[in-house]
């Protein structure tokens, strides 16, 4: 399915989202029913600027194809027909905590806010299941989330990009995300088969 990459951008959206909110010290600040106004938003954060936006930017600044999966054999549908390969992909998500400045105790919130994300991932690095959301939803595909030791000039270039001054941010990936090949071939029915027997000696064959 091609939606996979939204898919997963808002099915991390929405689980940080929720341990945010439910958070006894943060939720004054993300719930919405306790007066909260900071969102969680998978625009960058020169958008949320822009938007008059707070909160934290989950922004998916690259992705790569996953070398590891890229021979896999065709999906049998059924007896005259299969799938070709999914493409796999590696995204790579800048977590950046936004409150602006002037805002009271404006650096501790952040990176009160940035502690609780990335303790959100190390205890729940899997998505799966009642995880996912969009169009992944009820699928079998399931990602994992892990953190990235990036070098700092390599995050700075990301912010250089953004025609921003550099903010306290982390990088994750998210491992691995399939899209859906559209192609289907024809395969000729199997007609017969042939049992083969063999005498088991020493634990080889003969």
């Amino acid at each position: 399915m091609y939606p996979a990459l939204q898919s997963a951008s808002l099915t991390v959206a929405a689980f940080v989202r929720h341990r945010l909110e439910s958070d006894p010290v943060l939720s004054a600040f993300f719930d919405p029913a306790s007066g909260g106004t900071l969102i969680v938003s998978i625009n960058n954060p020169q958008e949320m600027s822009e938007a008059h936006q707070e909160g934290v930017s989950l922004w998916m600044y690259r992705l790569i194809r996953d070398a590891d999966r890229l021979n896999q054999p065709n999906t049998r549908l059924n007896g005259r027909e299969s799938r070709f390969p999914s493409l796999p992909l590696r995204l790579h998500y800048l977590v950046t905590p936004f409150v602006r400045a002037g805002s009271p105790n404006s650096a501790e919130l952040e990176q009160r806010i940035l502690g609780k994300v990335m303790q959100t991932f190390h205890d729940h690095p899997r998505f799966r299941g009642g995880d996912l959301e969009g169009d992944l939803s009820g699928s079998g595909q399931e990602f994992q989330v892990s953190l990235e030791s990036l070098p700092l000039e390599d995050i700075a270039r990301v912010w250089n990009a953004l025609n921003q001054p550099y903010q306290l941010s982390v990088s994750y990936e998210a491992a691995v995300v399939n899209i859906d090949s559209e192609l289907i071939e024809s395969v000729a029915p199997v007609q017969s088969a042939e049992p083969v027997s063999a005498v088991i000696v020493g634990g080889g064959a003969l």
